[in-house]
C-alpha cells in the first residue's frame, strides 16, 4: 500500500510540473509569436507523450509508457519540420 501511495505521489508531482512547464512555455512563447502550427503542437505531443511515458513507467503499464514514447517522438518529428518551415521562411 505504501509503495502505491509512493508512486501516486510521485506521478501527481511529474503531473504538476508538466502543467507549470507548459504555462511557462505558453508564455515565453507569447513574446515569439514567430511559431508556427507545426512547432507548437509538435512541443505539445511532444509533452503529452513525456507525461504518458512517465505515467506508465509509475504505474507499471508497459503499453502506455511505449504509446507515450511514440507520441513524443512523433511530436519531435512534427516540431523539427515545424523549424524547418520556419528556418526556410526567414531566410527569404
Amino acid at each position: 500500500m505504501k509503495s502505491n501511495t509512493i508512486k501516486l505521489t510521485g506521478l501527481l508531482a511529474f503531473i504538476l510540473l508538466a502543467i507549470a512547464s507548459v504555462g511557462v512555455y505558453a508564455e515565453e512563447s507569447k513574446e515569439d509569436s514567430n511559431m508556427n502550427k507545426d512547432q507548437v503542437e509538435g512541443r505539445v505531443e511532444e509533452g503529452k507523450g513525456k507525461v504518458k511515458e512517465v505515467t506508465g513507467k509509475v504505474i507499471g503499464d508497459k503499453q502506455m509508457e511505449m504509446e507515450g514514447k511514440v507520441q513524443k517522438n512523433v511530436g519531435k518529428t512534427q516540431k523539427g519540420y515545424g523549424d524547418i518551415k520556419q528556418d526556410i521562411k526567414e531566410d527569404k
